[in-house]
């Protein structure tokens, strides 16, 4: 059976350093964090996978979102492009070996992503969250119709709690990314058991 995958993201806004303690604590769950700091440049952006290194958290399981050259330089998992990054293919060119997602909210942009040798689509956001006020979610079907539409896995975000993860998987979703249901729980690690147990099952399913 394909093992689905649970990410966990930076909000771009908490102290860094209580999320490097979250994943030295949870990263035997995780298949990647996400470093999601637009704030921070290419030097802090070092310091702090350079303490999460120190403090256990795998190589392989940190990605950087846009700062591909961090990436390569601390030869971690990969990066996290968007629209704001270098397009796929360019990035595929410059940084061979580096496994590359590709954020996509419309159909299109999946399909040229995919077009363009991304390995994984991170697609949302699929329900309402509070990380996104006021704008209207995609919806299951629109999940539905991206992962049927591509041959890459596609991961779902947004507002995705443990009793959701059957739903998204079952619309063909091949893991799901989360922010505050981890990051912002009580007990990050029971939470993140939630999340891994909840995979567990739909994938048996």
């Amino acid at each position: 059976m394909t093992v689905l995958e649970l990410h966990i993201i930076s909000d771009g806004q908490n102290n860094l350093d209580r999320f490097t303690e979250i994943a030295q604590n949870i990263h035997p769950y995780i298949t990647a964090f996400h470093l999601r700091e637009p704030r921070r440049n290419a030097c802090e952006l070092w310091q702090v996978v350079q303490a999460m290194l120190a403090r256990g958290v795998p190589a392989n399981k940190l990605m950087i979102n846009d700062r591909i050259d961090v990436a390569w330089a601390a030869k971690l998992q990969g990066a996290q492009l968007s629209y704001r990054s270098l397009n796929v293919r360019d990035a595929r060119a410059a940084f061979p070996g580096l496994r590359l997602g590709c954020s996509v909210h419309e159909h299109e942009e999946a399909l040229l992503a995919e077009g363009q040798g991304a390995d994984f689509l991170l697609y949302g956001h699929v329900f309402e969250t509070a990380s996104k006020p006021g704008q209207q979610p995609r919806g299951i079907s629109a999940l539905e119709q991206i992962a049927g539409s591509v041959k890459i896995p596609v991961i779902a975000i947004g507002g995705i709690y443990p009793d959701r993860v059957h739903e998204v998987v079952a619309a063909g979703a091949a893991g799901v990314a989360v922010l505050s249901g981890v990051t912002q729980a009580a007990d990050p690690l029971v939470a993140v058991k939630k999340y891994a147990e909840a995979l567990n099952k739909a994938r048996r399913q």
